[in-house]
């Protein structure tokens, strides 16, 4: 599952001349196709556990699945004709689209052999909150919901893209990160970019939390089950450095051996 507490963007050229696609997806399918995430904590829930009231989402669910289905085989059934017409270019880019359909019918594959997730007896959330520590807090309890009720096991959640200028008057800063981030050695810089570094930290820290307060199905916490990896893609984003990046990783209990912190420099090929 794609998750993200930002704007959503495929198209266009951003930082440095690059796609915007490369700063607003964390899951690619392939090394040219991103995984389009979800922002809005609604449509993330109702994904999860069906549309409705408590106590309708099961049967919703269900149906939806049903309904997909079917239109999935008849845009199957309709692209295996059309492809019979088409030339050698029309083809390769038909077959690139049945493939993001076949994901799409794997993908409700999966879920129906899971079953349908249980339903959390909490209302659905409204939509996208103003304040920026809600929103990202309650993306953050769409992500410890799918962990708890197993309807996902391997999760991305984007809370800020690369070029992201977003103030903070939460914090009381009102430039933008990335301008604060080009700080040519500015103590006045450096000090406001460590408390948003330390804002983001304890939005972090909390869903960490709620992961280690949840019990799982065998009575370890949700978090000692999981594997939780934080960072960033910038070492120093003076510099625009990729090495060395500060990386957490936190849970896998029993796994794992926590606690540590290495300065080793990773260099790419």
């Amino acid at each position: 599952m794609e998750l993200s507490s930002d704007d959503i963007r495929t198209s266009g050229a951003c930082d440095s001349g690059y796609a915007c696609a490369y700063q607003f997806n964390l899951s690619w399918s392939s090394t040219t196709t991103p995984v389009a995430a979800e922002s809005n904590p609604r449509m993330v829930f109702e994904r999860l556990f069906g549309t409705g009231a408590p106590g309708e989402r099961t049967a919703n669910m269900k149906r939806r699945q049903q309904e997909q289905r079917s239109v999935l085989d008849f845009v199957l059934e309709d692209a295996r004709g059309m492809n019979r017409r088409l030339n050698g270019r029309d083809k390769d880019k038909l077959d690139h689209y049945l493939t993001g359909i076949r994901e799409i019918e794997t993908s409700i594959q999966k879920a129906e052999r899971f079953g349908v997730a249980k339903d959390p007896g909490t209302e659905t959330p409204p939509g996208i909150p103003q304040d920026r520590a809600q929103y990202i807090q309650l993306m953050f309890d769409m992500l410890a919901l799918a962990f708890q009720t197993d309807s996902a096991r391997v999760v991305t959640m984007l809370l800020g893209h690369d070029g992201d200028n977003r103030s903070l008057p939460e914090i009381g800063i009102a430039e933008g990160h990335h301008d604060l981030s080009h700080h040519f050695n500015s103590e006045d810089k450096i000090q406001k970019l460590k408390e948003i570094d330390l804002w983001y930290g304890k939005q972090f820290v909390k869903f960490l939390q709620k992961l280690q307060d949840t019990k799982d199905a065998d009575g370890n916490s949700v978090l000692h089950n999981s594997m939780i990896l934080y960072g960033s893609g910038n070492a120093d984003g003076n510099r625009h450095t990729h090495s060395n990046l500060p990386l957490i990783l936190a849970g896998g209990g029993g796994v794992l051996t926590p606690g540590r912190s290495t300065s080793n420099t990773v260099q790419s090929p």
